[in-house]
């Protein structure tokens, strides 16, 4: 009932602002989404991290010995290490690696989530080696030399923590967050990456004109090469990759438009039933809306007698309260006639709820009967629009676009939500009975007593079922000696 796109929801805030240190390669889409500008504050200190040229090999064997080369040698000179992978799976392949070769090393992922925040601040000590994932330990700073300041000299000496990413990711702005562990508040620091062009990212969106690059300039086995150029090749199809994930997104958001429509008027509508007093108004004016309908109906019918819209209608919304032979002569009195016939006996059925309940809580039972029938019919509408959208794409295939018809059908139904809660409320309010439990139980009470009235004249079988309905053979029930 409370389905709703991230982006709808923040937009429900009367400002929106926020504070992070990637979203300046996510500038168009904030002000796209948000209409929201991105303005880039330098930092509190200078920051003096290297970033090296990314690392290009042919395959991911050549990339993965290479990278546990690169750990040997800092963790012989005590320089910590952070290793970022793209998922559990790859984390554990590289501690495997680093098991074979008897590096001692700790694992960060979903077994030892609990012990994250500790085990990422200290990951600036002297020998320190992570193997993380690239979602780990965000909002943590990571102090060189950990906990113990006397260390942090050390450290930096060091060169300060290194950060090394196994293989680019789909976005440019979880590469800058890998990096961004590194070098904090002008600590000392370094960042690598190592690709091959077997690497997701590289054999889906770059590799064949990187690998172009890498014939030209006569690359071997095992050898690796750093340049600009391939970095802006990297960069280009991390581009192509946000490009196609933002078109998801705003091909979504624009689906998700039409329900957020539709989702404030209905709302609205619930919080001013919720928020009202005289709940009563509602039925009072759905009622007269019904009876407009109708009359407009039953012109018809004068003009065309063969014509049944009008009965069919009016026994859809008032047919339990009058019969065959009165619904066909209301078809042929006046206007007049017909809104004061139909008005009497929905306030007559107010009256007797007033009278039996008192006015609080008649008014109270009309509030609650609304609402709940908001609730079914809104939740009947978004499965309905739900199970459309993941099917409208293949109107696409009749040359009709996908999004205009979502709409169109969208607009039809809400249409539909709103007339079937105008007529289910006031059929529910000239049908509803409400009982008195006291007559309730003393009716039940004589039924009862006339049931066991005449089992008593009868004779029963000891291998019968028992006559209080219990399930119980007689004779192990209430014929037991």
């Amino acid at each position: 009932m409370a389905s709703i796109t991230y982006q709808n929801f923040f937009k429900l805030y009367k400002k929106i602002s926020g504070c992070t240190g990637t979203a300046q390669t996510e500038s168009e889409e904030f002000f796209e989404i948000y209409s929201l500008p991105v303005v880039s504050i330098p930092t509190n200190k200078e920051m003096i991290r290297k970033d090296w040229n990314d690392q290009i090999f042919r395959t991911s064997k050549e990339k993965d010995d290479a990278i546990i080369e690169k750990i040997i040698e800092c963790n012989q000179s005590g320089q910590p290490l952070l290793v970022f992978t793209a998922s559990i799976n790859k984390s554990e392949h590289y501690s495997d690696l680093l098991n074979k070769k008897k590096i001692k090393h700790i694992v960060l992922n979903a077994k030892n989530h609990e012990k994250e925040a500790e085990i990422i601040a200290n990951a600036g000590k002297i020998n320190s080696i992570i193997i993380t994932t690239s979602i780990s330990g965000r909002g943590v700073d990571i102090k060189l030399g950990g906990q113990d300041e006397s260390e942090k000299e050390k450290v930096k000496k060091l060169g300060g923590l290194f950060v090394i990413g196994t293989e680019r990711m789909e976005s440019r702005r979880v590469d800058n967050q890998a990096r961004g562990r590194s070098g904090r508040q002008g600590d000392e620091g370094n960042s690598i990456f190592f690709v091959s062009l077997e690497d997701d990212l590289m054999r889906i969106f770059g590799s064949e004109s990187m690998n172009n690059i890498l014939e030209k300039l006569g690359l071997k086995d095992g050898e690796s090469i750093d340049h600009p150029w391939i970095n802006k090749a990297l960069e280009r199809a991390q581009q192509k990759v946000e490009t196609r994930n933002f078109d998801i997104r705003k091909t979504l958001l624009k689906f998700d438009n039409v329900l957020n429509d539709q989702r404030q008027v209905i709302f609205g509508q619930r919080n001013n039933v919720m928020e009202s007093k005289e709940a009563n108004v509602f039925a009072d004016d759905f009622i007269n809306e019904n009876l407009n309908e109708l009359k407009i109906l039953k012109s018809k019918k004068l003009a065309n007698p063969t014509s049944d819209d009008f009965t069919k209608s009016f026994k859809a919304i008032f047919g339990k309260s009058f019969d065959d032979e009165k619904v066909k002569e209301i078809s042929n009195i006046k206007d007049a006639e017909l809104e004061k016939i139909v008005k009497d006996k929905f306030l007559k059925k107010r009256e007797e709820r007033i009278s039996l309940l008192g006015k609080n809580e008649a008014l109270e039972i009309e509030k609650r009967i609304f609402l709940q029938l908001i609730d079914q019919n809104w939740k009947l509408d978004i499965q309905y629009l739900e199970q459309l959208r993941q099917v409208i794409g293949l109107r696409s295939y009749g040359q009709r676009d996908p999004l205009v018809e979502y709409k169109k059908e969208a607009f039809i139904l809400f249409e539909n939500l709103l007339n079937k809660l105008k007529t289910e409320l006031i059929t529910f309010l000239i049908n509803v009975k409400v009982i008195d439990s006291q007559e309730q139980d003393n009716n039940f009470s004589q039924k009862q007593n006339k049931k066991f009235n005449e089992l008593s004249t009868k004779k029963i079988g000891r291998n019968e079922l028992c006559p209080c309905n219990s399930g119980k053979k007689y004779k192990h029930c209430c014929g037991s000696l």
